[in-house]
């Protein structure tokens, strides 16, 4: 089936969670599919809990998921065993030279 006519399937309702994106107007949300097959749940298993869920349901959820982490970009932090040198990036960190000798000894600006 073409992943525009999949992503039909998934609809927005204020009134129901929030807004947060369910599928086909019922009270069965994206996440909570995409968190049963991450805990390994087979879309069998899925099917049976709920009787009135298609096939192409679970699948239009993979892609809404698969589209939606296409825009995102993910930045795993690094920790560096050996220390980093001056300036550079560690992760989202960036560890920057504290060179305090513009200051005096009580921390206040040197004229």
């Amino acid at each position: 089936m073409d992943e525009n006519k999949l992503l039909q399937r998934i609809t927005v309702n204020p009134k129901i969670f929030g807004g947060k994106p369910i599928i086909r107007g019922r009270r069965l949300a994206v996440e909570h599919v995409l968190g049963m097959l991450a805990a390994g749940d087979t879309t069998e298993t899925i099917l049976e809990g709920y009787p009135w869920l298609e096939p192409e349901d679970i699948q239009a959820c993979l892609v809404y998921a698969r589209r939606h982490v296409a825009h995102e970009r993910i930045e795993p932090l690094t920790i560096e065993k050996t220390p980093p040198r001056p300036g550079s990036a560690v992760g989202r960190l960036t560890v920057v030279e504290d060179d305090d000798s513009h200051l005096d000894d009580f921390g206040e600006y040197m004229a």
